[in-house]
């Protein structure tokens, strides 16, 4: 079957899936975050995309790629893509801290940009995720200001627009050592454009709910004063302005940690109709039910992969 063939049927197989979605009222998908803790720890991802894989779902997330303690060489990275490919899910990765934003070379300088170049080249060349299914993308980088920025990505299913968000749990990358945050200034611009494409977008479908993806928490303000800026205030304002004005749920899932909320383990922390869920260890599997208040579930039910839930009050 040629390229363009394939590429017809994964377009189509979504297609059907979000048709099957809306019809039945009710579709899974899976979220994989921090299984890697060090190295030689590929057999845990595979264990974890294996349990997905089992598992009825529409697609899964990854959420990085690499532990913090392991080299950002070319090496790992390309043995993690093989390993992610052998998903039989649609598998879309998101970027988090340890995967570039965390990478220094061997003179102890920071070669954040230069990873986070190579993984884009390497993880985003195309329109597809990566697994068996090939689940078709709108990348940003389809957008001439923004090419650089193959890493944000949307796609749907039934009536709920999914997408990631470059946000790293490292305070958004943010550099303290003045003129040195081009990357920073560059990756916010580009992300409040791509977080207004997407409110703008599923207003005009009329969807029941908008779920994003990132590394970091931007709904939660800094817990230490030694934070000298902010770096997710201009991100957190605009998610929560442009929430109040949508019409369905938003759900925030994330990596970083975050203390019980009220309503226990595996519960999602809700303010009005924006809801943020922390996946810090192992994979959890999320129903969309698409009709009444709990548009949004979490299968918490025990798992092989140590699982860690939690949601923080902002």
């Amino acid at each position: 079957m040629t390229r363009k063939a394939t590429c017809w049927l994964a377009l189509c197989l979504l297609l059907c899936s979000g048709v099957c979605a809306a019809d039945d009222q009710e579709f899974s998908f899976g979220v994989i975050a921090n299984v890697l803790k060090g190295r030689g720890d590929d057999p845990a991802l595979r264990e974890a995309i294996e349990m997905t894989d089992a598992d009825s779902l529409a697609f899964v997330v990854a959420n990085g790629v690499k532990a913090g303690n392991e080299p950002c060489t070319d090496a790992v990275y390309k043995r993690r893509k093989a390993l992610l490919e052998e998903s039989k899910n649609g598998l879309i990765v998101s970027l988090t801290a340890s995967d570039w934003a965390e990478c220094r070379n061997a003179g102890g300088k920071s070669s954040a940009v230069i990873k986070l170049n190579f993984l884009r080249d390497l993880f985003f060349a195309d329109e597809f995720s990566a697994g068996a299914t090939k689940i078709p993308l709108v990348r940003q980088s389809t957008i001439a200001k923004f090419r650089d920025f193959s890493e944000n990505a949307r796609w749907e299913v039934g009536d709920i627009m999914f997408a990631t968000l470059n946000l790293p749990r490292n305070n958004n990358h943010y550099v303290i050592d003045a003129g040195r945050n081009s990357e920073f200034e560059d990756r916010l611009v580009a992300n409040r454009d791509w977080i207004h494409r997407i409110f703008s977008y599923a207003t005009r479908r009329r969807l029941d709910g908008i779920v994003l993806f990132s590394d970091g928490n931007p709904l939660a303000p800094p817990v230490s004063k030694a934070v000298r800026r902010d770096g997710y205030m201009e991100t957190r304002k605009l998610i929560q302005s442009l929430s109040e004005k949508f019409a369905g749920r938003v759900l925030l899932i994330h990596g970083q940690a975050a203390g019980q909320s009220a309503q226990g383990p595996g519960s999602i922390r809700w303010q009005g109709n924006l809801g943020e869920l922390s996946v810090t260890s192992g994979w959890i599997k999320l129903t969309v039910g698409q009709s009444g208040s709990e548009v949004f579930t979490v299968d918490a039910a025990p798992r092989r992969s140590p699982v860690t839930l939690s949601s923080e009050t902002r």
